[in-house]
């Protein structure tokens, strides 16, 4: 039997690890999670999301069987991590900003040039007031200059362009003049999953910008989690979950369907 991994996240912006997932290793059977009908997680205090996310998740492991979970949310992450594993009997794995990574990248470009070492966190606004961001930038970039930015309307942008394939209109005036001044931003990390679904726009509207997100890197330590397959190995399957029995996630379902045979797309009940 295939093993197969849980990706979940409060909407769509999870896809961008479940696509890194499934480029790196095609014979994995991938269950997407959406708790759409909490959406959006940033408007929810810590005490709403913790039970929340905890209830959701360990319901769909007892359901779905998965031989790994993976947190494809910074928010969800700090906030349950700890619980989920003492109550999982499967190795779950987290998401925070790839903050070490664009302190280590931003460091070697500052050596060959005058400019010094200038990165930006872009995340929500929960996510950049964190206490455990704080200590990530005080232990991988204390040697930078990190500028920090919150932006719920990314978060939103992000949905609307899996669902509706509506480009972002407003995103040049909304970041421009933070990743220029005072001074230019050489490297950004993408601190919030949505966000890499949106990394072409930005690529083309800021190509000098190096941006950068954790997706690779979970890929890979899923990869060190789970038995590796054949070189024949057939493709797995993929399958979308959401909460919300009112409202059907076509555009995740449609991205996911772009990926491989998508086997099954239901609401997952949640009591």
């Amino acid at each position: 039997m295939k093993p197969s991994v849980l990706i979940f996240d409060s909407g769509v912006g999870g896809l961008s690890i479940l696509s890194e997932v499934r480029q790196l290793l095609p014979h994995l059977s991938l269950h997407y999670l959406m708790d759409n009908e909490a959406f959006p997680y940033g408007l929810k205090t810590d005490e709403e999301l913790i039970p929340r996310v905890l209830q959701v998740c360990i319901t769909a492991v007892q359901e779905l069987q998965p031989d790994l979970l993976i947190i494809a949310c910074n928010t969800a992450s700090t906030l349950t991590l700890p619980q989920l594993r003492q109550q999982l009997d499967i190795p779950v794995v987290g998401v925070v900003p790839a903050i070490k990574v664009a302190a280590a990248l931003a460091a070697e470009q500052a050596d060959n040039s005058a400019a010094g070492c200038h990165i930006g966190l872009l995340a929500t606004p929960a996510t950049i007031n964190r206490a455990y961001t704080d200590d990530l930038i005080r232990e991988f970039a204390g040697h930078c200059s990190v500028r920090r930015f919150g932006s719920k309307e990314l978060v939103q942008w992000a949905e609307d362009w899996i669902s509706e394939q509506r480009q972002p209109q407003g995103l040049f005036a909304h970041l421009d003049v933070w990743l220029k001044q005072p001074e230019a931003l050489s490297h950004v990390v993408l601190g919030c999953t949505h966000f890499p679904l949106l990394k072409t726009q930005l690529q083309q509207l800021w190509p000098e910008v190096c941006w950068v997100d954790s997706g690779a890197a979970i890929a890979r330590r899923v990869a060190s989690l789970l038995p590796s397959a054949g070189e024949e190995s057939p493709q797995g399957t993929l399958q979308c979950f959401w909460t919300d029995r009112s409202t059907r996630p076509d555009g995740a379902i449609h991205y996911l369907e772009a990926l491989g045979e998508l086997k099954c797309s239901s609401v997952l009940a949640v009591e």
